[in-house]
């Protein structure tokens, strides 16, 4: 290897005790050592441009994908050929469990804007997870927490009207963009309102008008993609009771 491709191969060694999101992905909790063990199975970050596809639907199960910058969707399509959205993942978070239980992906991931991941095999993370107690805690965790996530989004789904729905939407999106150190009331929104309305299982005109009864409300001003919460807890008192939690 060339010195030019043997420094190339250096920066591009992920390194997860330097990442600004570290706290919130699979290491949390990891002591140096293990951290550096599982550092090992990160052969180099992967880019993705916008509207390119992280894996799709079909393709075999290799490595989980810990994202660590941007924003991706996840969708399937119906039988008729529509985009049924089914959610949208940020800085710290995993993509590719779908995966794990037929060894290939149910699901396609697109980038919403240039990203970078953090490939991690599966396999060996296997492999290594039965020699650390705690990554296998960690990757336990992160299972569970999409479980609960799928009940959080059919609760939303068959309790909540279509303001409520939007209302949880952006106060979900709020306080995860929060945990990672942005700003909660002011944020910029990476998807489409068609993408949302997928999401949400509402048509892009009842978005539209979810959009403006909340800005009548004092609640959130929406410009384009720019979102402002002007009033959080009158927005949290919009769907008070309609579920158990936001995260």
């Amino acid at each position: 290897m060339s010195e030019s491709r043997a420094n190339q191969a250096h920066y591009l060694k992920a390194a997860c005790s330097n990442c600004s999101v570290l706290e919130l992905c699979l290491p949390i909790g990891l002591t140096d050592l293990e951290i550096e063990r599982l550092d090992t199975l990160i052969v180099q970050r992967l880019k993705v441009r916008k509207g390119a596809a992280l894996y799709r639907a079909g393709d075999p199960l290799r490595s989980l994908y810990a994202v660590r910058i941007g924003s991706f969707k996840t969708s399937v399509l119906s039988v008729d050929g529509r985009e049924q959205v089914t959610g949208f993942q940020i800085p710290g978070e995993m993509l590719g469990l779908d995966a794990i239980s037929t060894d290939q992906h149910a699901c396609n991931a697109i980038a919403l804007e240039d990203s970078e991941v953090c490939p991690i095999h599966f396999t060996q993370l296997e492999k290594l997870a039965r020699e650390l107690p705690s990554l296998q805690h960690n990757l336990n965790k992160i299972l569970s927490r999409e479980i609960v996530r799928d009940h959080d989004m059919l609760m939303m789904l068959g309790n909540m009207n279509s303001d409520e729905r939007l209302a949880a939407f952006l106060l979900n999106l709020s306080q995860r963009l929060n945990t990672r150190g942005y700003s909660s009331t002011s944020f910029v929104l990476k998807m489409r309102r068609e993408e949302i309305g997928s999401y949400l299982g509402l048509r892009l005109e009842t978005i539209c008008r979810g959009i403006a009864h909340l800005r009548d409300q004092r609640l959130v001003e929406i410009s384009g993609r720019d979102v402002t919460i002007l009033n959080m807890d009158g927005l949290k008192q919009l769907i008070a009771g309609c579920h158990r939690h936001l995260s």
